[in-house]
């Protein structure tokens, strides 16, 4: 997780991302930077490893806060580094963050992507990409910001098969990220089939999850909105299963979708609405898995 320097409201990224909204509120990086120390502090009072890297003033890196954009990292020893759709976000690729990376990580293939961006393709990470890593599938929702080139590059570097689909908000948007609409944890998966308009493609998404056992929790296009779709499952050091998810998605949720969530996982939900408001990214943005 990145601590912000200066979080704010980021022009560039506002261009696709609906979920932001440019706000009188007053003191929103002070805000922001309490929201992240409190998420911090919820996950390592429930046994969560987590390791906090301060983001430096210069360069100006607003959505800093939103690491698992620019990398992913990968049990089998790979590093990818992704290309990044607004300028300012290309900047988060730090070389001292990439510096501890290797060192924490130690990771056995670099494999990077960013020459996408000269070329206007751009694939972000476990935002436009939810990974079933036991399966190896990468569900993808098309958008401005993720590349169907880009997705077959990195699926047939990583030996992944690409699941690709539209995904549409209830404005008939693009959704911007496959994760504001989906989730794939161990046992349960959360997905707005709703927002899949073509019926081919929602049975195709739709089956593969059940076929790879997967327990279907369906959410809304307003629970989309409230950031329902943005959740993490994690571990705690002792093995335990934690869903994460904002106190915005969790009080959208239903007592259906809710039980069967908590069945599985203990559900931890900070409050973010801040980070959302401002930053259109909510818990799970905040969050990049580091396997090492």
């Amino acid at each position: 997780m990145v601590r912000p320097a200066r979080f704010g409201f980021n022009e560039e990224t506002a261009k696709n991302n609906y979920f932001q909204q440019k706000t009188e509120q007053e003191k929103v990086a002070e805000k922001a930077l309490d929201e992240f120390e409190a998420f911090v502090s919820l996950l390592r009072s429930n046994d969560v490893d987590v390791i906090v890297i301060q983001d430096t003033e210069e360069p100006w890196t607003p959505d800093s806060i939103f690491p698992n954009n620019w990398f992913s990292s990968h049990i089998s020893g790979e590093l990818v580094l992704y290309p990044m759709f607004a300028e300012n976000r290309r900047q988060e690729r730090k070389p001292a963050v990439l510096d501890f990376l290797r060192r924490k990580m130690n990771h056995t293939k670099l494999i990077d992507l960013t020459s996408w961006e000269a070329k206007d393709e751009f694939l972000e990470g476990t935002g436009s990409m939810i990974f079933d890593r036991d399966k190896r599938i990468a569900y993808a929702c098309r958008s401005p910001r993720t590349s169907e080139k880009v997705l077959q590059d990195f699926c047939s570097q990583m030996n992944f098969d690409a699941v690709i689909f539209d995904s549409f908000d209830k404005n008939g948007n693009l959704i911007y990220h496959t994760n504001v609409m989906m989730e794939v944890g161990t046992q349960v998966a959360i997905v707005c089939l709703e927002s899949i308009k073509d019926e081919k493609e929602r049975e195709r998404v739709a089956s593969r999850l059940a076929t790879t056992g997967k327990i279907i929790v369906e959410i809304s296009l307003d629970q989309v909105e409230h950031f329902a779709g943005n959740m993490l499952e994690v571990k705690s050091r002792s093995g335990k299963p934690l869903m994460i998810m904002s106190a915005t998605a969790r009080e959208s949720l239903t007592l259906q979708q809710e039980t069967i969530i908590s069945t599985y996982n203990k559900i931890l939900s900070p409050e973010l609405s801040t980070i959302e408001t401002n930053g259109g990214g909510s818990a799970r943005c905040m969050i990049a898995e580091i396997f090492h």
